[in-house]
């Protein structure tokens, strides 16, 4: 199944070095049944889309939470990493597309990461500030996170990854 991974520079940045980082709580997003049924129309690249989308959102809190950890270290751009995994474990429960795996994703499984540009910087810096808010139903804090999302993320091969967070 093809996942996407919520992520950030320092993941990626393990991911290169050690060939494989886990995703926190083993939370991933995906093309689920919950996520088609909730659907009525789109096909398999459309609602993949949004399944993208939840995990770009979700990359949001991780770089919240890093930014509590080391915040002269934090990247402000949202990182997803897209892998096919076939362990997964579905969570309607907790949302439509969500899965959990077990363990680390390795470099193999990985089919591409996607990352915001430069100029998406600022927004997002913006948005990691607000993104519980806007959750919680504040709708100025939406906006804010809206913006963020109006910036789509650009795609690197694996190939490239290595050289992407270099230049980081």
């Amino acid at each position: 199944m093809r996942i996407y991974v919520p992520a950030t520079i320092a993941m990626l940045r393990t991911l290169v070095t050690d060939r494989e980082f886990v995703p926190i709580n083993g939370t991933a997003f995906a093309v689920t049944p919950a996520l088609r049924e909730a659907y009525s129309s789109g096909d398999d690249d459309e609602l993949a889309e949004v399944a993208m989308a939840e995990a770009a959102r979700a990359s949001l809190r991780l770089l919240a939470a890093e930014l509590e950890d080391d915040p002269a270290g934090v990247v402000h751009r949202r990182a997803v990493v897209a892998a096919d995994v076939d362990d997964v474990k579905l969570r309607p429960d907790l949302d439509d597309s969500v899965v959990r795996v077990q363990g680390p994703i390795t470099f193999a499984q990985v089919a591409s990461a996607h990352v915001d540009l430069a100029e998406a910087e600022s927004v997002i810096e913006k948005a990691i500030g607000v993104v519980d808010q806007a959750d919680l139903g504040d709708v100025d804090a939406e906006f804010v996170v809206g913006d963020a999302e109006d910036h789509e993320l650009a795609w690197y091969a694996t190939q490239e990854l290595s050289f992407l967070v270099e230049l980081l």
